[in-house]
């Protein structure tokens, strides 16, 4: 307790420990999240926030799990940025350019600003992968932005009102569906679970304690 900072929560003074998670300091002013919160750990991207510190003018945005309070941080969170998810069916859409053209040609007013790429809280090169989704090049779209966890916080700095974490999950079902190539064991897999082959290996991890299950994942057998 001899190592607190003063953060500010929805415009209200608070003294928490040094070392916290913006989230855990919410918890522990007496917050109590029940949205927003979601993985925990840097994955689901739903806890967007952002912040500025005391006297300083520069607004950052970042994941509320991932990031550690500061002395006089000004904290807001978000439910949501709204980004345009367009309706299409995926058996009957095609990997060519007028494709992404059709649903989000906003890519195409892109100035070259950088301040999504900036903005990123997975640190990916996100105008790159846009540069990608203009041109076609969807198996390198689905590359740049396989870490992308949809937080949005891109798409808030971007003033051409690009929604870049929906350009990338458009390539890489593109790139899924039409261009990588058929992985024949997993279809092979999925038709024996279909089967029902292993369902009772499946009932009987159910059944497992949680800390068993967590070494039998950190000690599976992964394939190169």
């Amino acid at each position: 307790m001899d190592n607190m900072v003063n953060v500010y929560l929805f415009g209200k003074k608070y003294q928490v420990p040094a070392g916290l998670t913006i989230m855990t300091a919410m918890e522990y002013a007496g917050y109590e999240l029940v949205r927003g919160c979601g993985c925990r750990n840097g994955f689901c991207g739903a806890c967007a926030t952002i912040y500025r510190i005391k006297d300083k003018q520069e607004l950052h945005a970042c994941l509320a799990c991932q990031t550690e309070v500061q002395e006089g941080m000004y904290v807001a969170t978000l439910p949501f940025f709204p980004l345009v998810k367009k309706v299409y069916n995926i058996e009957e859409i095609k990997p060519d350019q007028q494709i992404m053209m059709q649903l989000y040609p906003e890519i195409y007013a892109c100035i070259g600003c950088n301040a999504c790429t900036k903005a990123c809280t997975q640190e990916l090169n996100v105008m790159q992968y846009i540069a990608y989704a203009q041109r076609g090049e969807y198996d390198k779209c689905a590359e740049e932005s396989f870490d992308c966890v949809m937080c949005g916080v891109c798409s808030s700095r971007c003033p051409a009102g690009i929604s870049h974490p929906q350009v990338a999950m458009l390539a890489r079902r593109l790139n899924g569906k039409y261009i990588a190539p058929e992985c024949g064991h997993l279809a092979e897999r999925v038709d024996e679970i279909e089967q029902g082959k292993f369902d009772s290996l499946i009932e009987d991890l159910m059944q497992k304690p949680i800390e068993e299950i967590k070494e039998l994942y950190n000690t599976r057998e992964i394939e190169k």
